[in-house]
């Protein structure tokens, strides 16, 4: 894309009986700083985004439908829609519903239809229900799992990410037995060339990847697992080998303090999902975002979930979204180059 260019970025809208069209009506109708960094199309519902406008103290005016990106005007104070699938009028708040489940998979899927057509530079997306997606059809763990396979990519990471700290995940939404069986050499190999070419991507090429242990202090020389002898060592000699600047394997309860406290590490690869997500948001909470890195545009999503139990009573906080927003549109101008160096590194 040129860079003198706004990015055009894709917000979808998530499960519309939890808080995504809260959320995003908030984003756009209350952060018109934003329009100076990039524009916005929503890929969703037009009638959950006017009830959600009207619940926050519009009234809903300020929704209007769109066919492409192309329409966009970005004008500060409104909300343009493609409308996915028939309308989710009426879906109730809070409920787990098979329609919004769907809905939630569809709105993806139709943004990643848009990149692949080079119609936007890239993603942000509230919340999905996983249960609500599954009841509607769509059997995917998640949404990172679910844009892998529209963009059929093998070689991907979930990334939390907090300023300049990115916690990679080796497994994510699989069970403790799987995410066991799951960190294999080749994935720890794919891992280390992933964050690799992502830092050098971002121009931080040859700085420190500290890598987690998988079991108790990892490990303590095999008295509690072979895990890190047998497997993530060796692929810390092999990435060695490479050029690629990799210590550990460090104690999960070891490794969280050195980057919290002492700042030590920036990058970070985590073996599974809870290693990474339960540090992460107990210090960051909404502060933080979730990266997509193996796919060909930036993917950038809230760290929350739909929190039905709050949904439609106007408490919940945009922070997340808006904070997903910007770091999108910072990064697509360059995601070529981080593309590039992901695929390389396959």
């Amino acid at each position: 894309m040129n860079n003198n260019v706004l990015p055009v970025l894709a917000v979808t809208l998530g499960d519309v009986a939890g808080i995504g069209p809260e959320v995003t009506a908030k984003m756009l109708l209350k952060h018109d700083n934003l329009r100076q960094k990039a524009k916005f199309v929503v890929i969703g519902d037009v009638a959950s985004l006017k009830k959600a406008a009207q619940q926050i103290g519009f009234d809903g005016s300020q929704v209007f439908e769109v066919q492409s990106p192309a329409e966009l005007s970005n004008a500060p104070g409104t909300i343009e829609v493609i409308q996915v699938g028939p309308s989710l009028a009426d879906v109730q708040l809070a409920a787990v519903d098979a329609r919004a489940g769907a809905g939630a998979a569809e709105f993806v899927m139709r943004a990643c239809a848009l990149a692949r057509a080079g119609e936007v530079d890239g993603i942000v997306t509230a919340p999905l229900n996983k249960e609500a997606m599954h009841m509607g059809g769509y059997d995917w763990p998640g949404h990172t799992e679910l844009l892998a396979h529209e963009f059929g990519v093998d070689n991907f990471s979930l990334v939390l990410s907090n300023d300049d700290l990115f916690v990679f995940h080796a497994t994510t939404h699989v069970s403790m037995k799987q995410a066991v069986e799951d960190c294999t050499p080749a994935r720890f190999d794919e891992i280390f060339n992933l964050v690799h070419a992502f830092s050098t991507a971002l121009g931080r090429k040859g700085e420190a990847i500290a890598v987690a242990g998988l079991n108790p202090h990892a490990g303590e020389n095999n008295l509690f697992g072979t895990e890190e002898s047998e497997i993530i060592m060796p692929a810390i000699n092999r990435a060695k080998a490479r050029g690629i600047n990799v210590h550990g394997p460090i104690p999960g309860d070891v490794i969280w303090p050195q980057t919290v406290r002492e700042k030590r590490w920036k990058f970070l690869v985590m073996c599974y999902h809870d290693q990474g997500h339960a540090p992460f948001k107990a210090v960051y909470g909404d502060q933080g975002v979730n990266i997509t890195v193996g796919l060909p545009v930036v993917r950038v999503s809230v760290d929350h979930g739909t929190a039905f139990d709050i949904a439609g009573k106007n408490i919940a906080r945009e922070d997340s979204l808006v904070m997903a927003a910007e770091r999108a549109a910072e990064l697509a101008v360059g995601w070529a180059a981080v593309w590039e160096a992901a695929r390389q590194s396959a």
